[in-house]
């Protein structure tokens, strides 16, 4: 099968040229203007529009187990969602019971990514150690295409992991090439402001951000940052909502440290008032860990974007319908975590982000895919157009236009955050391995078409990591033996 992409502006993080791609057995074989495609190719305008690398999100969660009930989106139907919004590889996150084997829930998250529509990868948690974990992550590294481990600093009781597990851990990653990511919240700060809420009489939903304010994230992150400086490891810090963490990664960055910072799309434009929304079920609704913010934390993380201080966009896209929701209305706490937007993650930066100045197409391309291809080793295979690599495409009009709403969007949840808002940028056609899967509002995927992508461990920035930890490595005193003074 072949494509031929004919008209548009191609975009990457690096520049911006008109070009005709062809696209032939799910890659890019060819990028140059006035490209004549052979008989029986088919045709897609892209006059008037860019032609960009398929959006990549780093971080969803489909059909997750959580919190006593199962995420309402799967594979299938949250990739299919994010081929609308342009999003064309995911990678999700096997998250094991404390106890259970890495592998055992490895196979588990792999059985269910088979429906997926598009391309998909797995972080995998660490969520308790021993010497078993320790083997298995080798294990994962080695056979399956696991170059990214997730910690949890929150969710005490149940996933949560100490500082003794995240030295541990973050010590064999570097060992195997492997990237650390974190959840950064002091979970037994958390804790213990739910108790404070709770006893208070604080039982909806405004009691989640109240128990989880933007100190508990900026102190966890720093000390997520310090673990990972004591090693010489890098570390890449998930879904940072609040100016002090960003600062902690600043501070880290411009002292030379490998740190990474993901941001969410929803964090960026919602703030913390939807809390004190009057009917329970809509506030509810956008309870997530971290939860949404004052509005000047927005500025700061915009501004790490354009920084570079922030690399990359995601969702934590996990979705929970009302009646799931509704198992928290007398306990915040038991409110299941989590909310959507894959389908609309592009749009949303777009309209907020290049529509206002605060980036340019570019770096739009970089911070929704090339970033993030490069960070987890998948790069140049996906996150750019040039030949050779996935045909994993978006034809982006700047000028259309829609209103985002849950009774148009493909994904498979009962609300949407962004009820309402009208973006202007949007998916004209989507391309899956060189294959029209979203076309003028004709969603076309088919389920279990993605395949499951390898990232090879030891991506370049570890190279200099361990040539740097080298050169650095303690040295000891030689000393003469010390010889016995007879009195």
């Amino acid at each position: 099968m072949s494509i031929l992409i004919r008209g548009g502006t191609v975009v990457t993080a690096e520049q911006s040229f008109r070009a005709d791609v062809y696209c032939e057995n799910g890659i890019i074989a060819a990028v140059e203007d006035g490209f004549t495609a052979p008989a029986g190719a088919e045709v897609v305008d892209a006059g008037g529009m860019y032609v960009m690398p398929g959006g990549i999100d780093p971080h969803t969660h489909m059909e997750l187990p959580f919190m006593g009930t199962v995420a309402s989106e799967d594979f299938f139907t949250g990739t299919s969602a994010g081929a609308a919004g342009g999003t064309t590889t995911i990678i999700d996150f096997v998250i094991p019971s404390p106890q259970q084997s890495l592998i055992e829930a490895y196979k588990q998250w792999r059985s269910w990514g088979e429906k997926a529509a598009t391309d998909y990868s797995f972080h995998v948690a660490v969520t308790w150690w021993s010497d078993q974990v320790r083997e298995e992550m080798g294990v994962l590294t080695r056979e399956h295409g696991v170059n990214s481990f997730k910690h949890f600093m929150a969710y005490k009781g149940a996933i949560m992991v100490d500082d003794g597990v995240l030295l541990n851990s973050f010590a064999r990653a570097q060992e195997l090439g492997a990237l650390c990511t974190v959840h950064a919240e002091n979970g037994d700060a958390v804790f213990h402001l739910q108790k404070k809420m709770l006893d208070q009489g604080i039982t909806g939903p405004e009691g989640h951000a109240l128990s989880r304010p933007p100190q508990v994230e900026g102190e966890a992150a720093q000390r997520a940052i310090a673990i990972a400086n004591v090693l010489g490891a890098p570390v890449y810090i998930v879904h940072v909502s609040t100016e002090q963490a960003t600062q902690a990664i600043a501070r880290a960055r411009a002292a030379g440290h490998r740190v990474f910072g993901e941001v969410l799309a929803q964090q960026l434009v919602i703030d913390e008032s939807v809390y004190r929304h009057p009917d329970w079920q809509t506030a509810a609704a956008y309870v997530m860990s971290p939860p949404f913010r004052a509005k000047h934390h927005q500025d700061a993380l915009w501004a790490g974007l354009t920084s570079g201080n922030l690399q990359t966009t995601a969702t934590d896209h996990c979705c929970f319908c009302a009646p799931q929701k509704a198992a928290g209305r007398d306990n915040f706490t038991k409110i299941p975590n989590g909310t959507g937007g894959i389908e609309d993650r592009m749009s949303v930066l777009w309209h907020h982000g290049v529509g206002t100045g605060r980036l340019t197409p570019n770096e739009f391309v970089r911070i929704t895919s090339t970033n993030c291809a490069q960070i987890f080793n998948l790069h140049p295979r996906k996150g750019t157009v040039q030949v050779g690599a996935d045909a994993d495409l978006v034809v982006w009009d700047p000028e259309g236009t829609r209103t985002i709403s849950a009774k148009t969007h493909h994904q498979n949840v009962d609300f949407n955050i962004y009820e309402g808002m009208e973006v202007k940028g949007l998916a004209r056609h989507t391309l899956s391995q060189g294959k029209l899967v979203w076309t003028d509002g004709d969603l076309r995927t088919v389920r279990g078409a993605g395949r499951y992508i390898d990232r090879p461990c030891f991506p370049p920035v570890f190279k200099a990591i361990d040539l740097y930890n080298d050169l650095h490595k303690p040295v000891g005193v030689d000393r003469e033996v010390a010889t016995a003074v007879t009195p």
